[in-house]
């Protein structure tokens, strides 16, 4: 069944409708907050809080964005709230390691490789937090810009001039990896 559909029933008060949708798009909001905060606790908090927002709200959802656009919209203003309360630090595991390390791969190679995901965790948390969630959004996430830019309620402007900074970032900060 469609989300629109399931959107319209659970607005309605169908509740196995909207548990649909959580099961549906939990994994994917998880790892967008999990991107964002640097811990999964905090993630998952902000992911439930996303998720009952959303259920109060369904009534007042317009279907402008599709429901999945929507709940990363919610999940997005959640983390950059709780970001811009309490700024700490990110643990250095926040960008995920490389799928698998070739088997014949030698100490030296996955240690230099371990540093180089360290420095651009440690990269990326020297971004705003509005920088991160639109490089987030679009690099990890594969949104497009009209997208993003309807999820952090700016304009598709705003969001290429934060992500042409935040790429200028990282890329200073990589360039000695290069």
């Amino acid at each position: 069944m469609p989300d629109r559909l399931l959107a319209v029933r659970a607005a309605e008060g169908d509740d196995d409708a909207f548990a649909v949708l959580v099961r549906r798009h939990t994994s994917r909001l998880l790892a967008l907050a999990h991107h964002l905060l640097g811990s999964q606790a905090d993630a998952e908090d902000a992911v439930q809080e996303a998720f009952l927002a959303a259920w109060r709200q369904l009534p007042e959802f317009r279907h402008d964005a599709s429901f999945g656009t929507w709940m990363y919209r919610i999940v997005t203003n959640r983390c950059l709230n709780i970001l811009r309360r309490a700024p700490r630090a990110l643990p250095l595991d926040t960008v995920p390691e490389p799928t698998a390390h070739d088997p014949g791969s030698s100490p030296p190679c996955v240690a230099e490789t371990d540093a180089a995901t360290a420095a651009l965790a440690q990269a990326l948390h020297k971004l705003s937090p509005e920088q991160r969630a639109c490089w987030v959004l679009r690099e990890l996430h594969g949104l497009h810009y009209e997208e993003i830019a309807h999820v952090t309620g700016t304009s598709e402007q705003t969001v290429r001039g934060r992500l042409f900074r935040a790429r200028h970032a990282l890329q200073e900060a990589m360039r000695p990896w290069r």
